[in-house]
């Protein structure tokens, strides 16, 4: 054999049985390990959506990768990402299985049974993450796991076989031969398409688009108790300012779920259980059949910083939570609720909050339409004056009263037993850092103090006084002197400016303190350049 034709066939992927591929050998193996992950995740997605009780590996990985990690890693993620922590952690995951799958692919071509063994591996470790979750079934995940194993194998046995032109001679392993470039690309534009496919129908098929049209289709009952009609300062129409009542679309989501349930009305129920003497369950029809409140109630985040926006503002039409309580009368020592969601989340606050804070309730509405699939449909609790990590049970499945001693999803992971939201103020006009001409400019912004109201605002007049439930916006016009806005003038230009807001029982202080284990606490102070 010439020595050259036999270094090519080294540099291309030669080996003995015993060696791993190298050279472009080696990035072909690990393309191949890659297409066949990408491959696999794609089958297991559309059969998930297919198969009843099917569910997506990646996400219930990504669901038990957030039950384990410690609290002190979720705050600092949700602090530096906001509402994109989510796809961040989808994205992690599809990163690292990428380079598992490469690896897979490089071990495939020294030898295929470890290459395969590792593809089975990891699928079946998000066969077992899909047991985690109470909407799988106890098929459903086995069938998605083999078919995504199946798919995901085939794929690499074909591309690590296209990375050689068999001769006269079979090769010794897979990595022996001459690469057959053009098979390799056209078997990996199939393993493309077909991962892209697996993973758009598999999106397609999930529910989405079915969910949307029943919830546009359903029609919210008029109030017996409709909210009173916003004040007529209250839209200061300031740029910049949010809204009194933030739009659907805008309002901000922290929770726990990866994917949004897809929870149909009609196979949808509330059950009312625990310390009860009257246990019953509602189906949807029989809760929008119930006289129902509307409320203006503002929603806030533990995690958010001060001047942060995971807060906001919206109108909230449902069935009052202490009438329901009545109905089930809860026993002496029930002095917990427990809502319960359909994918396992808990939150829990004192009963006496559910009963004597009357706009408390399971919420149907939001803003005059039925509530958006991410942020609760069906149902869900609103309740004013507490944090969403005790009280916001979104897509509810159940309340359960218990004692105290039964803990929430997230009080064993470091966040505090009670929640009530703190008194807060945030600075929405100027920007923060924005350079603005010397001149009278308006200094606008939102407070809150949910259950308590206001009794007074520094640094800025109240458009809306007296509405205790939801947050007023602020404004006050200044004029700025000598190149600064009023507030502490420096001498290199900039000015800060800070609100204060005080509440009837609680003073906004002036000291930081982070958001765990109740929430952050401080003025909101920004820095502007006045020119």
């Amino acid at each position: 054999m010439d020595p050259r034709q036999s270094r090519s066939a080294e540099d291309d992927g030669a080996g003995s049985a015993d060696e791993p591929a190298r050279g472009v050998g080696r990035r072909r193996a690990a393309i191949a390990g890659l297409l066949a992950m990408a491959v696999m995740i794609g089958v297991s997605q559309l059969v998930a959506a297919i198969l009843p009780g099917g569910r997506s590996l990646v996400i219930a990985l990504g669901d038990v990768v957030i039950d384990l990690v410690p609290g002190w890693v979720e705050r600092a993620v949700i602090s530096w990402l906001g509402t994109a922590d989510k796809p961040f952690l989808i994205g992690m995951i599809l990163f690292v299985s990428a380079m598992l799958g490469a690896a897979a692919g490089v071990a495939g071509a020294r030898r295929f049974a470890v290459g395969a063994a590792g593809l089975a591996g990891m699928i079946a470790v998000g066969v077992v993450a899909s047991f985690s979750d109470p909407q799988a079934g106890s098929v459903g995940p086995l069938l998605v796991g083999l078919a995504g194993a199946f798919a995901g194998i085939t794929t690499l046995w074909l591309l690590l076989r296209a990375t050689v032109r068999r001769g006269p001679v079979a090769p010794a392993a897979m990595g022996v031969g001459v690469v057959d470039r053009r098979r390799f690309v056209q078997l990996a534009g199939v393993a493309v398409v077909v991962a892209v496919a697996g993973a758009a129908g598999g999106r397609l098929l999930a529910g989405r688009e079915r969910i949307e049209k029943l919830r546009r289709a359903i029609r919210l009952p008029r109030p017996v108790r409709p909210a009173p009609p916003p004040p007529p300062a209250a839209d200061l129409e300031i740029a910049g300012l949010a809204p009194l009542f933030v739009p659907n679309r805008d309002f901000y989501r922290i929770d726990t779920a990866l994917r949004v349930p897809q929870v149909e009305p009609a196979g949808w129920s509330l059950e009312v259980k625990g310390m009860v003497e009257r246990p019953f369950s509602v189906t949807y029809d029989e809760l929008m059949a119930m006289p129902q409140i509307e409320a203006d109630v503002t929603l806030a985040c533990v995690s958010n910083e001060v001047g942060g926006g995971l807060v906001g503002n919206a109108r909230w039409q449902g069935v009052p939570l202490y009438q329901l309580l009545e109905r089930a009368r809860p026993k002496a020592g029930a002095t917990q609720l427990i809502g319960r969601s359909v994918d396992g989340f808990t939150a829990g606050f004192p009963t006496l909050t559910a009963l004597d804070v009357k706009e408390s309730m399971v919420a149907v509405g939001m803003n005059g339409e039925p509530l958006p699939a991410v942020h609760g449909f069906p149902a869900r609790l609103v309740v004013p004056g507490l944090y969403g990590y005790v009280s916001a049970t979104k897509w509810l499945s159940a309340i359960e009263l218990t004692d105290w001693d039964v803990d929430g999803y997230w009080i064993p992971r470091g966040w505090a037993k009670e929640g009530p939201i703190k008194t807060q103020s945030r600075i929405d006009v100027p920007a923060p850092g924005s350079t603005i001409p010397a001149g009278r400019r308006p200094i606008a912004g939102v407070a809150w103090a949910p259950t308590r109201g206001s009794s007074a605002s520094r640094s800025a007049s109240t458009a809306s006084r007296g509405r205790r439930r939801s947050w007023p916006p602020n404004s006050t016009s200044t004029r700025g002197a000598s190149g600064s806005c009023p507030g502490i003038r420096r001498p290199d230009g900039t000015s800060s400016r800070s609100a204060r807001r005080t509440a009837s029982e609680r003073v906004q202080t002036d000291e930081r303190t982070p958001v765990a284990p109740d929430g952050a606490a401080g003025r909101h102070t920004i820095e502007v350049v006045v020119v």
